[in-house]
C-alpha cells in the first residue's frame, strides 16, 4: 500500500512523476456508457491524452479483445498515431504483464488511469496497483460506465481503497502549476488541449488568437 501523503504539495501532480494508462476507449465499451454523454467522455480523454503528449509523460494505451470490441476511437489513437495499442484478454489490465512491465520501466509512481467501464477496467487495476504501493488516480471525466450508478459505486469503492478521483482539467492544472511556465509544453500543443476545456477553453484559444499573446499574458488579462 502506498504510503505517500495525500495532502500538502507533494500530493500534487508532477510532469515528471507522472505515468498515464488508458484503457478501452472502444467502439464496444463505448456502446453502453449511460453515466456520461459518450462525446463528453471522447472529448475529455482527447484533451487528456493531448496533454499528456504535451507535458511529455508516458502514455500507456490498451484495448481488450481488438477482434470483438473494436480498435480504439480514432480521435485518441490520432494523438499518438505511431503507437500500438497493448491488446488484453485479462479484464484487469494490471494482470496483464505486458502492461505491467510498461508502467514500471518508466521507474514513475504516480499512476493516471481512465478507461471503460469505471466500475471493471478501471477500478479494478487502481484498486490492485494502489496496494503495490502505487500513487493511483483515476481521471474520472475520461472514464465511464453503463449506469450513474455503476460510476458512483466504483469511484467510493476506489476511494476506500486510497485512489484518489480527479478530473482531466485538474490533472492538466497540476501539470502546468504556473501559466507562465514554457519549459514542458509549446503554446501550440496548450491551445490544442484548451480546444477540449469547454467555452473557457475556446475562449482562451480566441483570445490568444486574436490578440497574438501567450497563454500568460491571455490568462491574466
Amino acid at each position: 500500500m502506498s504510503t505517500s501523503s495525500k495532502a500538502g504539495l507533494e500530493a500534487l501532480l508532477t510532469p515528471e512523476e507522472s505515468i498515464l494508462v488508458l484503457i478501452d476507449h472502444q467502439p464496444y465499451q463505448f456502446a453502453n456508457i449511460n453515466s456520461h454523454e459518450p462525446m463528453m467522455v471522447t472529448n475529455n480523454v482527447v484533451g487528456l491524452a493531448k496533454a499528456a503528449k504535451g507535458y511529455g509523460v508516458p502514455t500507456i494505451l490498451t484495448t481488450v479483445i481488438e477482434d470483438r470490441g473494436g480498435l480504439l476511437i480514432p480521435q485518441l489513437q490520432d494523438v499518438f498515431p505511431d503507437q500500438k495499442p497493448i491488446n488484453r484478454t485479462f479484464i484487469n489490465t494490471w494482470e496483464d504483464q505486458v502492461v505491467v512491465d510498461a508502467v514500471k520501466a518508466t521507474g514513475r509512481k504516480k499512476l493516471i488511469i481512465a478507461g471503460l467501464w469505471t466500475e471493471v477496467c478501471v477500478a479494478l487495476p487502481a484498486i490492485q496497483a494502489a496496494g503495490e504501493g502505487f500513487d493511483v488516480y483515476v481521471v474520472t471525466d475520461a472514464s465511464g460506465s453503463g449506469s450513474a450508478e455503476g460510476h458512483d459505486m466504483a469511484v467510493r469503492r476506489m476511494v476506500q481503497a486510497g485512489v484518489v478521483p480527479i478530473t482531466w482539467l485538474a490533472v492538466m492544472s497540476e501539470w502546468q502549476r504556473d501559466w507562465a511556465r514554457t519549459d514542458r509544453i509549446t503554446p501550440e500543443d496548450q491551445m490544442a488541449v484548451l480546444e477540449h476545456a469547454g467555452a473557457t477553453g475556446i475562449v482562451t484559444v480566441w483570445e490568444r488568437q486574436l490578440l497574438n499573446t501567450p497563454v500568460a499574458e491571455t490568462a491574466g488579462a
